[in-house]
């Protein structure tokens, strides 16, 4: 179908994509949103059943701590004995955890991820302060635009 067809003109034609392209991308900007506020909805009501497990189980350690107590009582141990067992393998239980996180700790402080990237960046930055622009195509007499020499990609 043509303009002279429809009865507008090329303008016209123009203006009217314009403001279609411009109610497409409101509306896709608006289904954004409500897909985001779905997607925080759900990461609340996620976080929360997060968080009432938790509690539920912090609540339960105790009562767990007394059940394993009194289940070693009944091997025949002191009663003392059974709660200073338990009370052992909690202890037990946090240096190993204790270790682990001291290990995880020694391994971010030795990375060297960050130097790495500053490296970079200002291997980048010196590059891009010699680099001059680009000359028209008009000045090059029509020919593609030269490369720059020497320039090569970061690892990061």
């Amino acid at each position: 179908m043509s303009a002279a067809d429809d009865g507008r003109s090329l303008g016209q034609l123009v203006a009217a994509a314009t403001a279609e392209m411009s109610a497409l991308v409101h509306d896709e900007i608006a289904l954004a949103k409500a897909e985001l506020r779905q997607d925080v909805k759900r990461g609340v009501l996620g976080s929360g059943a997060a968080l009432a497990a938790g509690v539920l189980v912090l609540f339960a350690l105790p009562v767990l701590s007394f059940a394993a107590a009194f289940g070693i009582h009944n091997l025949g141990l002191g009663l003392a004995w059974s709660f200073l067992i338990v009370g052992g393998a909690y202890i037990a239980l946090a240096l190993l955890l204790l270790l682990l996180a001291l290990a995880k700790f020694k391994k971010v402080s030795k990375s060297k991820s960050p130097q790495k990237s500053v490296a970079s960046a200002k291997q980048s930055a010196a590059v891009l302060s010699h680099a001059r622009p680009h000359p028209r195509a008009a000045e090059n007499g029509g020919k593609e635009r030269p490369q720059l020499q020497g320039v090569t990609r970061s690892s990061v």
